[in-house]
């Protein structure tokens, strides 16, 4: 099969004719950038994605981690990897300049990444965990924790990683028990254990970095009384000597797919030397560790999208290539078999995987301008991005990674039987891609966040803004011959959308918070398809603004696909909305009233 992992054509659509990069150019922070400048780091992400990523991707998976003598084990591209990236200035692509990033936009390298992700996911995650931590760091931390970890997280040198989760925890961050103990020095002891901590520990980097959130002893119960911290693996003595810190690796994790990342247990402070430095204040850790919980929320979700891509492709291929069976309308019996892409069947797994891939991809992308926007705006515009980014983010990262599970699943559907044998990739992407539900916040974590906290907060502000900016979209959409449909359709969703909406808040007010939240997984559903749909609806509209224009034939082709794929999701994805409104409009919290014995048998 071919190796092909993502549509170029696509990507610069939407970069340049959907959400118009070169504006950006025109502000201050990225007036250094034009738009040759932005395609020479899009074709060198391309080239890398194949020279070296690629390469590694099935033997990273089939020789996964291992921890052994006192040390998890590798393959050793990753080293290389980091390396290369840290040298080209990709983990501080985002960075100003003053600390020696690139200060690019977010727009621009969240394509990137896509690119990255589709190629090889497993070791792509090194990469975005360094730039996570280092700007956290760089947020929130002294100028000494600056100078200290920034300059060789950047180089890809040091690993960083984020430290959240506990046995007993999970993802109730309120019941860690990881402790910081004060001293008279400049740091705190820590004690404790952390699980599924990504890169936690490996032999491609020299030292691994944790930002890592516990509780300081006598602080306030609850998430009020968590601090984030930086705890090195091996601290830095006075002399620039790298020592041990008592960060202990417990165990590795042994896993579906995602395996050419290792995923660690730590255990901290066995011989009470286990040093950690508070980042900014203490007791507001959780409020810091946010930012980057967020961010690894769109990072994540742009994994699911580059996996799904690199799947459709590769199905897309094998439909245009297995010939298998007739037209349905053929009579002769004795006429040759054609490629099975003729069947409708197959076109329509086909157009699934694709309106899966191109909606998700443009949603992500949305929202890494929002973060570009709100770096070059202020006061009440800024404070306006900063709003949608929120009340999107759950969406952005739970309709990517749930859908890319099913786009996949459909990619390996085309194969048949063949796409459940190794000798095709679509069974190791079903397996890296099945991660993406769970890590940075489960699917139900982020229905929470969406409906009992997004929804309501200032007063419903976000929620608004986000209905203004979709209406907006439908009122642009109706001024172009051919997609009234679709305008009409959204605007009857949406509406429904904010009906279902005032239903819940209604239950809220009530005081039946049990009620109000049960159906918070299908409310996040029915709001992501919804968006998805606005996302097609921009994309429908800019394929209409070029078409009285002179195109080539391939030009024409790929607009005519944009168009069918939009219509394709506009009639069979758009509709499912219907049914998601009625069940939360008459499901009468039924998961909330009904009890354990329910389930007994």
């Amino acid at each position: 099969m071919g190796d092909k992992l993502v549509s170029e054509r696509n990507l610069r659509f939407l970069l340049y004719e959907v959400f118009d990069l070169e504006s950006l150019t025109h502000c201050p922070m990225y007036e250094e950038h034009n738009k040759e400048i932005f395609e020479i780091v899009f074709e060198t992400a391309v080239k890398m994605a194949y020279d070296l990523f690629l390469p590694c991707f099935a033997e990273m998976d089939r020789n996964p981690p291992e921890f052994s003598d006192n040390e998890v084990k590798v393959h050793p591209m990753v080293s290389t990897i980091l390396k290369q990236l840290g040298e080209g200035g990709w983990i501080s692509a985002n960075a100003p300049f003053e600390l020696g990033g690139q200060q690019l936009p977010h727009l621009l390298t969240a394509a990137c990444r896509f690119i990255f992700s589709a190629a090889n996911y497993s070791a792509s995650v090194y990469a975005f965990l360094n730039t996570g931590a280092a700007h956290l760091i760089e947020s929130f931390g002294s100028q000494e924790l600056i100078d200290t970890y920034i300059p060789k997280i950047f180089e890809g040198e040091w690993q960083g990683t984020m430290a959240l989760t506990e046995p007993q925890a999970g993802s109730s961050l309120t019941d860690i028990s990881t402790r910081a103990v004060p001293t008279d020095q400049d740091y705190y002891r820590i004690s404790g254990q952390k699980i599924f901590i990504s890169a936690a520990d490996h032999t491609g980097t020299e030292n691994v970095v944790h930002l890592m959130l516990a509780k300081i002893k006598g602080a306030p119960p609850g998430v009020k009384g968590i601090s984030l911290f930086v705890v090195p693996k091996k601290r830095i003595e006075k002399d620039g000597s790298l020592v041990s810190n008592d960060v202990n690796t417990a165990g590795i994790y042994h896993k579906l797919g995602y395996r050419g990342s290792p995923i660690v247990q730590l255990s901290l402070g066995e011989r009470d030397d286990c040093r950690g430095y508070l980042v900014g204040e203490p007791n507001k850790g959780l409020s810091y560790m946010f930012q980057m919980m967020n961010e690894g929320r769109i990072d994540v979700a742009i994994g699911a999208a580059g996996i799904a891509s690199a799947a459709y492709y590769a199905s897309l291929e094998y439909a245009k290539t297995r010939p298998q069976g007739r037209k349905l309308s053929a009579k002769d019996p004795t006429s040759p078999p054609v490629p099975i892409i003729n069947h409708p069947d197959v076109k329509r797994m086909l157009f699934f995987q694709r309106a899966v891939v191109d909606g998700s991809v443009a949603l992500l992308l949305q929202c890494s301008k929002y973060v570009d926007m709100i770096k070059v705006s202020e006061g009440e515009e800024k404070e306006r991005y900063s709003m949608l980014l929120d009340i999107l983010t759950p969406a952005a990262k739970t309709y990517p990674s749930e859908m890319g599970v099913l786009s996949v699943s459909q990619g390996l559907q085309c194969l048949g039987g063949y796409g459940y044998c190794d000798e095709f990739p679509l069974e190791q992407y079903y397996r890296d891609v099945r991660i993406h539900p769970i890590h940075e916040g489960t699917t139900g974590i982020q229905g929470l966040d969406l409906l009992g906290r997004k929804v309501t907060m200032n007063n419903g502000r976000a929620f608004s803004l986000y209905i203004d900016e979709v209406e907006k979209a439908v009122r642009k959409a109706e001024t172009f011959p051919g997609l009234e449909f679709h305008a009409h359709r959204l605007r009857e969703s949406l509406e429904r959308l904010r009906d279902v909406t005032a239903h819940l808040l209604r239950i809220a007010d009530s005081g039946e918070t049990e009620r109000f939240l049960a159906d918070a997984v299908p409310y996040l559903e029915l709001f992501g398809i919804v968006t998805v749909a606005w996302q097609w609806l921009l994309q429908g509209s800019a394929a209409f603004r070029v078409q009285s224009e002179g195109l080539s034939e391939a030009e024409t082709r790929f607009y005519q696909g944009k168009l069918r794929t939009m219509d394709y999701f506009y009639r069979y994805e758009l509709p499912k909305a219907d049914g998601l409104v009625r069940l939360l409009t008459e499901s009468e919290g039924l998961t909330a009233k009904a009890e354990e014995s329910c389930f007994d048998d």
